[in-house]
This record gives C-alpha cells, sequence and structure tokens, in this order.
C-alpha cells in the first residue's frame, strides 16, 4: 500500500471521528452510564475508580467479527506483541496455544482470569491459553492495564484480564457463524446453544448451560502467493536481492563428505558436500535452489566447501493450522435464603489442532562399500578424496513419506464451587477450585517407526538421490507401511485452590464510609509430562524423547485493601500482600529444587473528581513473578533444531569436520533449568485522567511505567552464534539417534538477566450523536502508544537494548502506535459499522541476503511498513429474537507486512504474530432466541 492511500484512508477516518465528537458537544446531558467491575476486591464504578479498566461488553464481542477468544483479545491496542498466536504451532510444537500479553511486556506478566478466579495455566509456569476461554459463555472482558500484585499476587505485573461469564440467563439462544477467505483454504465455521433455567431473584436458582463447536480448515503455503516459499526475491532501493531460508536436507539428498588423515599425515581434506543430482544434470532438481549458503559458487569446479541444493520446505507447509474446538460451560445459583447464596462453575473445553510441516529431514548414512556411494559419491571425488573418506552423510528430505502431521490434544477442565454469604453490612465470599489444562501430542503422519525405516534402508531398497516421486512402487508401499502413528506425550498442569474474601464498612468519616476488602487463598500447582512407551523404547526413528516430568509448589497468600474517602471528590485505596511460594517438589528425581520464596508487595492509588465531569487517577506499586517450575528444576534436554542456519561456532581447522555441520546449518538446541533463579520483581506507577462533559462524548488518557528487575530469560540462538567465544559456555556437542557424529549444540538456559523497563500512554475517545432522518452514529477510538520498552541484554547486567520500533534481540517487536476506530451507524433495525485497525511499522532484524547483481551475500534491514486494515459489519435486527450479521474481515484484502524474521514457526516472508494470512474474508451469522 503506498503511503499517499494510507493516509487518504487514515483522514476519512479521523473525519468520521470529528463529525461525532463536534456534534456531541451541542447534545449535553447527563454522565456517560457507567459499568460495576471487579478491578479491585471492593467493588468499583469503572470511571470513577482509581484503576484504568477497559471494559469488552457482548455486543463489542459480537461486533468485531472475531471466530475466537484469541482473535478477540490479540487485537486489543492495549495488546502490544510479545505473544504467542496459534499459527506458530506450524514449527513450534506449541500445540495452538494463544496468550495475552498486555503492553507487550510478556504473556507470562498478564493474569488471566475466569469470573475472578485463577484457572490452569499451560506448562509448568503461568501462560493461559486464551483457547481454552469458552467463547460463547462470555458476558463481558475486563482488561486492567495496571499492576495488580498486591491483590492477586504473582504474575499481574502488567495487568490482568478477566472473563466475566454469564448468569442469571433465562431462555435460549442459537448462533451459527460462516466464514469464508477470499481465495482457497481458511473456511470456518462454528454453532452454539445457550439455554437459561430458573430467575435467581424469582425463583431462588438458575441453571445456564452453553455449547459451542468450532471447525477451522487449514489454510495452505500455496493458498497465499507472499506465503509460498522460502526463497524470496525482493527489490530495495532499485536493487535485486534474494533471501534465502531453504534447507540443505534436500530433495533428492546431498551428500556431505568427511575425510580422514591417514598415517603420517599431519593436515586434513576439507570437507565437501555436494548434490550428486545437480552433478549429473547441471540444475538443481524441482522445489530446490542452489543454496546462496554455499561456500562454492554456482559455475566452479572446487571440491573443497559446500555446493548443496536446498530444498523448499515452506511450498509444503500449512501456515495456519486446522482445528476443531468444543467447549462446554454450566454455571448454577441457588439462594439458601436472601444472606445465603450457593454457586458452581464448569467449564470443559476440547482443542483439536493438526499441525503440518515439511517432510522429514533425514540423515542417512551411506557405507563407502555400498552401491549408492559407486553410483552417487565416488564419481564426483578425486582420487586423493576417495583415498581419505571417512564418512558420507545423504541429507536427505523425505518428501515420499509426506509432511510431519502432528496433532494436539488440549482439554481445558475447570470446577468452581463456592457461597456468597452476607453478614451484617458485610459481604463475605469464598470458593474451592479444581482446574486442569491436559493435552496428549500425537505423530499422525510424516514420522518413521525406526525398525521399519531401519529395515528400508538397510535393504537398500530407498534411493534417497533420486527426486520424489520416483521410487519403486514396492519401496512406496515400504514407505506406507513405515509411517508411525501413536501419541509421543502427555502432560498436564493441575491446579487446585481455596479463596476467602470479605468486605464492608469499617466506620464513617465525614466525607463518607471507610472500606476494607481482606482475603486468603492457597494454591498448589501440579505439572506432569510422560512421554509415551513407544517414545521411551525407540519405536520412532531418530526421535529424542521429552523427559518424564513431575513438579509441584504451593502458594500461599493474603491482602488487605483499604479505601478511604479523604473527601467527598478525593478517595485514596492502599493494598498490602503477602505471599509464600514453595520450594519445588519433583517427583522424578525424588529431591527438592529451589528455595521457599516470600513477597510483600503494595500498591496506593487514587482518584480525583475536581468536578462532577472530570476524574483524575493515579496509582503506585510493586509486583512480583515467580519463576516457572521449568525454569528452575528442568534438566538439560533436547528441544529441537535452531530456527535459523548458522556457520560452525568452533571451526577449529577450516576442514569442515564434526563437531562442526557442513557450511550453514541448523543445529541441535538443548533446554535446562537454573536452581538459583529468583522471583521477579516490579515498581508500577500510573497517571491518568477520565474526561465525560456530556453523554455523548468522553475521553480517557492514562499514562503508565514498568520497571522489572530479575527478569528470567535466556540468551537467543542469534547472540549466541554471533559471538561464540562470549558465550563458549552456552555450547556443547550431542549427537542425535540417526546422526553419525556428535555435533555442536546450542543450551538455552535460564538467568536473571537484570532490567527491563516499560512506559507508554493508553487513551480512548467516545462520541454519540444522533443525525435527523439517518440515524445513531456512535465512535470509538483508542490505542497505545509506547514511550519505552529496553531491556538488559541476556547475560548483562547493565547493557541495555530495546525492541520499540524494531525487531530486537529477544525476537519480538514492540510496536510504537497500535489503535482502532469503530463507527457504527444504527438505523432502525440495521446496524452498519466500520473498524479500523492500525498498527505502526518497524525496523527489521538485520539479514544476509544475496545481491543479485553482484552474486555477493550483504547484510541490509527493511524497514517493514505500517499495517492498516478495515473490517465492514452489517446487522439486521428483525425482532427481539432473530439476528442477522454479514460482515468483512480485512476489506481492502493487505497482505501481511514483507519481513525477514526468522523465528516463531515455519512461516517465511511475513509475520504470523502480528498480520493474519486469510485476507479479505466474508462471514455470516445468524443468531435466534427463545
Amino acid at each position: 500500500m503506498t503511503s499517499s492511500l494510507q493516509l487518504r484512508r487514515v483522514s476519512l477516518a479521523a473525519a468520521l471521528l470529528a463529525a461525532s465528537i463536534g456534534a456531541a458537544h451541542a447534545q449535553e446531558n447527563a454522565q456517560l452510564e457507567r459499568i460495576e467491575i471487579t478491578g479491585s476486591s471492593i467493588k468499583r464504578v469503572a470511571n470513577e475508580g482509581a484503576l484504568p479498566v477497559q471494559i469488552i461488553t457482548q455486543e463489542e464481542i459480537k461486533s468485531s467479527g472475531a471466530n475466537n477468544v484469541a482473535d478477540l483479545i490479540q487485537r486489543l491496542p492495549a495488546m502490544g506483541g510479545n505473544l504467542t498466536v496459534g499459527d506458530i504451532s506450524i514449527g513450534s510444537n506449541s500445540g495452538g496455544i494463544a496468550t495475552a500479553s498486555i503492553h507487550g511486556i510478556g504473556e507470562s506478566y498478564t493474569l488471566v482470569l475466569l469470573n475472578g478466579r485463577r484457572i490452569a495455566p499451560t506448562g509448568s509456569g503461568s501462560r493461559i491459553n486464551l483457547n481454552s476461554i469458552p467463547m460463547s459463555a462470555i458476558e463481558r472482558i475486563e482488561v486492567l492495564t495496571d499492576g495488580a500484585s498486591a491483590l492477586y499476587g504473582s504474575d499481574a505485573i502488567a495487568g490482568v484480564v478477566n472473563f466475566v461469564l454469564k448468569k442469571n440467563v433465562q431462555g435460549g439462544n442459537i448462533t451459527a457463524n460462516y466464514s469464508n477467505p477470499v481465495g482457497n483454504g481458511g473456511t470456518a465455521y462454528n454453532v452454539s446453544a445457550t439455554y437459561g433455567l430458573g430467575d435467581l431473584n424469582r425463583d431462588g436458582f438458575n441453571v445456564v448451560a452453553t455449547y459451542r463447536r468450532d471447525d477451522q480448515q487449514q489454510l495452505k503455503s500455496g493458498d497465499r502467493n507472499f506465503a509460498k516459499s522460502a526463497y524470496l526475491p525482493f527489490t530495495l532501493n532499485g536493487k535485486n536481492y534474494a533471501y534465502d531460508r531453504t534447507s540443505t536436507s534436500a530433495d533428492p539428498a546431498n551428500a556431505a563428505v568427511v575425510f580422514k588423515r591417514l598415517a603420517g599425515e599431519t593436515t586434513t581434506l576439507g570437507a565437501y558436500s555436494f548434490n550428486p543430482y545437480r552433478q549429473a544434470n547441471g540444475v538443481c532438481a524441482p522445489n530446490n535452489v542452489y543454496s546462496l549458503a554455499n561456500t562454492i559458487p554456482a559455475n566452479s569446479a572446487a571440491k573443497v566447501g559446500t555446493a548443496q541444493c536446498a530444498f523448499d520446505f515452506v511450498s509444503t507447509i500449512d501456515v495456519y493450522p486446522e482445528s476443531t474446538r468444543d467447549s462446554l460451560f454450566v454455571t448454577g445459583e441457588a439462594k439458601i435464603n436472601d444472606r445465603i447464596k450457593l454457586f458452581s462453575d464448569v467449564a470443559f473445553t476440547r482443542l483439536d489442532l493438526t499441525a503440518r510441516i515439511a517432510p522429514n529431514p533425514v540423515p542417512i548414512a551411506i557405507a563407502t562399500t555400498s552401491p549408492l556411494f559407486t553410483k552417487y559419491v565416488a564419481p564426483y571425488l578425486t582420487p586423493a578424496q576417495l583415498a581419505h573418506v571417512d564418512t558420507v552423510t545423504a541429507n536427505y528430505r523425505a518428501t515420499d513419506f509426506g509432511t510431519r502431521d502432528s496433532q494436539t490434544i488440549t482439554d481445558a477442565k475447570h470446577i468452581v464451587v463456592g457461597t456468597d454469604v452476607a453478614i451484617g453490612d458485610w459481604d463475605l465470599t469464598g470458593a474451592v477450585t479444581w482446574s486442569q489444562n491436559s493435552l496428549d501430542e500425537k505423530y499422525v503422519g510424516g514420522y518413521f517407526k525406526a525398525k521399519e525405516f531401519g529395515s528400508i534402508l538397510s535393504s537398500g531398497a530407498l534411493d534417497p538421490f533420486v527426486p520424489s516421486g520416483n521410487q519403486s512402487a514396492t519401496t512406496q508401499q515400504l514407505i506406507t507401511d513405515s509411517i508411525y502413528h501413536g501419541t509421543i506425550r502427555e502432560a498436564s498442569t493441575t491446579l487446585k485452590g481455596a479463596d476467602v474474601r470479605a468486605s464492608g464498612d469499617l466506620f464513617n468519616l465525614p466525607a463518607g464510609a471507610v472500606k476494607l476488602g481482606v482475603g486468603a487463598d492457597f494454591r498448589n500447582y501440579h505439572y506432569k509430562q510422560d512421554p509415551s512407551a513407544d517414545a521411551v523404547n525407540g519405536v520412532i526413528y531418530n526421535f529424542a524423547p521429552n523427559p518424564r516430568y513431575d513438579m509441584e509448589r504451593d502458594n500461599v497468600g493474603a491482602f488487605a485493601e483499604f479505601v478511604v474517602p479523604v473527601l467527598r471528590n478525593l478517595e485514596v485505596t492502599a493494598a498490602l500482600r503477602y505471599d509464600s511460594i514453595s520450594k519445588i517438589k519433583d517427583g522424578v528425581n525424588k529431591r527438592d529444587f529451589g528455595k521457599t520464596e516470600t513477597a510483600t508487595t503494595y500498591k496506593l492509588s487514587a482518584s480525583y473528581k475536581p468536578t462532577s465531569t472530570v476524574v483524575l487517577r493515579g496509582s503506585y506499586g510493586t509486583g512480583f513473578k515467580a519463576p516457572d517450575m521449568l525454569d528452575i528444576a528442568q534438566p538439560l534436554v533436547t528441544n529441537g533444531v535452531t530456527a535459523s542456519s548458522y556457520d560452525c561456532p568452533f571451526p577449529g581447522d577450516g576442514s569442515g569436520a564434526a563437531p562442526c555441520k557442513p557450511g550453514k546449518s541448523q543445529y541441535t538446541q538443548l533446554s535446562g533449568g537454573n536452581e538459583n533463579l529468583k522471583p521477579e520483581k516490579s515498581k508500577q506507577a500510573t497517571v491518568g485522567i477520565r474526561f465525560d462533559p456530556t453523554r455523548n462524548f468522553g475521553a480517557s488518557l492514562d499514562y503508565w511505567q514498568i520497571d522489572l528487575r530479575d527478569a528470567v530469560s535466556a540468551v537467543s540462538a542469534n547472540q549466541a552464534f554471533a559471538n561464540p567465544q562470549q558465550f563458549q559456555s552456552l555450547f556443547t556437542t550431542y549427537k542425535l539417534p540417526a546422526e553419525t557424529n556428535a555435533y555442536y549444540a546450542f543450551m538455552s538456559m535460564s538467568t536473571n538477566i537484570g532490567k527491563s523497563n516499560y512506559s507508554g500512554m493508553d487513551w480512548q475517545l467516545d462520541g454519540r450523536l444522533n443525525i435527523e432522518g439517518l440515524g445513531r452514529l456512535t465512535t470509538t477510538v483508542n490505542g497505545t502508544y509506547m514511550i519505552e520498552a529496553k531491556y538488559t541484554r541476556p547475560g548483562t547486567s547493565n547493557d541495555f537494548t530495546d525492541s520499540l520500533g524494531k525487531y530486537g534481540v529477544d525476537a519480538q517487536v514492540i510496536f510504537r502506535n497500535t489503535a482502532q476506530a469503530k463507527f457504527a451507524l444504527e438505523t432502525g433495525k440495521f446496524t452498519n459499522s466500520i473498524a479500523v485497525k492500525y498498527r505502526s511499522g518497524y525496523k527489521d532484524i538485520e539479514q544476509t541476503v544475496r545481491d543479485l547483481q553482484t552474486g555477493v551475500n550483504t547484510r541490509i534491514q527493511l524497514m517493514v511498513p505500517n499495517y492498516i486494515t478495515f473490517d465492514y459489519q452489517g446487522t439486521f435486527r428483525y425482532n427481539k429474537a432473530l439476528e442477522l450479521r454479514l460482515g468483512i474481515q480485512n476489506l481492502t484484502n493487505e497482505t501481511p507486512p514483507f519481513t525477514l524474521r526468522d523465528s516463531s514457526g515455519h512461516q517465511v516472508g511475513y509475520d504470523p504474530r502480528y498480520a493474519s494470512p486469510l485476507g479479505r474474508t466474508v462471514y455470516l451469522t445468524g443468531s435466534y432466541n427463545f
């Protein structure tokens, strides 16, 4: 999109906003409606409270056009990046987890609640999978964009997202939705049914049940031009370049030859890697390119170095995963009498997601006595090389075996039973919680049985040096029979907890009652992971089984909160909390890890109303976050391979022999914990203003700042391979089961890196305008402006860098500006709305590319442009029972911005965390109440 076109579109949106706000001043009336929220242990009124709380109503959820909770939350301007999206399950083993990250500070620093209580996280820490929230059950969402550790304890450093679910519903509703992107792939539908029985006030009880089914079809890389290849030619400043993320595990295979010294020799011949198919045919096979990482020019006859073909793995993957989701929520309330009420919530969600990535890269040892060596390797070696051959490896891409397909079934179960009791002027509530997030990860295509695949290799039936599709019929049947189907691991995180809270008036001051809220809670977290018997017993070829974990720890906390009306227009709130987090009990190793940690946090906040239309508010407090259990107690285990390819970190004599890999290669990555980790701590402050001069216009502006110290992180692979001497302690050697040699491996180790500082401003404008003869125009514009987002580089305590407006060393982007505007015109039974979403541009990662004019590799850094999309929705309310919505997301079909990023999933050419590959999507929703 050109900058002038972007300017015209933004100008149009600004004009609509100005029109609705300007007219609103002429229609003065009562204050905007206020909604009670649970921003503290004592209920507050949204605009009058000291805390900045954003509320997403049920109507706003419907009008967003979002298909799931993750899409809805991650589009909010307050979510400034540094989060996980379901798309990156393509190549990351995430199972489709999607997270919230307020202000981009990190998903582990945003606390997610269900009806004000914690739910089980994914893994050993605090990350909550938004896909576990039952969307059809949501009444509203409250987003507190301020730290809240003094009330909730660990993890609430950046803020809180609270999903408030439906209660006391009478009657039923059936809703169905169908959405279809323009082009192939990505079609989705969902259907839900909700029914409520009884009226709590009239009948003394109410039960609400809701069920929803979602079905999402996959999007293949070839379905979108911008996502179809790992080899990306592009033009910058009039010059033509190519970015190459292809893989040297090729189809047909490359041959990597390592040589040995004979008796009496003092030097070693340099390693030689080449592609026999290219040697015989002059070009690489289809879907392969001559790797830009090669050290031997394409027209050279040299035989020392790399002359490999590279496979375009992206051409075979999905870029948006296939999934189904079933969610059920049942809630019940019953009045025992006027002062005692019992309640219960039961939620269940199952996400069944299949991620498809490129066919298996397989290292195959080639014996020097084999026909394969004689036919494909020996003819291209010199006599001296033939006399010194040590090992030969065919780096093969097993395309004939199909894509690697992993199916992850994630179950979220959540049960709460509690009571509300009124004792005099005090309200008491207490509940017990059992919550679990569990997963079953399966291989359902493209992975091999070790015995059967070994038989194929030993029999010589497989020829890795011919292009895919050319194996014999007999071999193809052997291939089919060798595919593994089964579970590789099961894991679960179980939360067992109990809480009690009370609030009421202590005494009266001239300005009003002093209120007190007190509470205590207990939580036990139990994380387990069990590799399957097949994984442990070597049934799966070249597979390092996931380790077995059995870890648990307890958290006990108590808090008190005072609300003091100093003046009739000045209110001060003070909160104090104490937490104790136990050491980690390791059931596998029969020992404890770490030590018991304690934390005391506080928060002071105030709201001042100099006039009836203005609220000034501010807060200052402290927070903390306990390290994940695996950050402390995880042994050193394999964690896949590096996302990018690197030169050998320690080339030695330059021969390319093991533990080096040929040329630029992906190296095994290991991860481990650190028993000496301590809790992360923070200080945060906010100051803001809310201005509501009329019922038709409102505005708010909040400045916030968070200073974090002792943050847990790890040195990235990019950092370590860029300076291997500095990070020498993070390298070791490791041999995968199918590898003939041990190669260098990178160890990602947790550490308390030092400090980070974040600050910014959240703003919002609301306008309403009645247009005679046309209807009511409602405008809402809100956004976040980031001022600072800096942190110390991993491994240092005072070397600051940042990710603000650029791709940082942490592989994240913090956007300078994010904003959205919505304009809705209600005319009788019809409502037409336009939503504009904006993310500012940023400086991309610096990458090595090939200058196609000179044939020389060079380093460049792109500027990723602003990203603006428009959504439309038309609503027709036939009567109180029937409602139809027709919408178009990404109306102008904007493609994701071009980027050379090399992390977070296997997609290449765009960043799936910040832009959807679906493109223009038309959807239809029908809803019927009965």
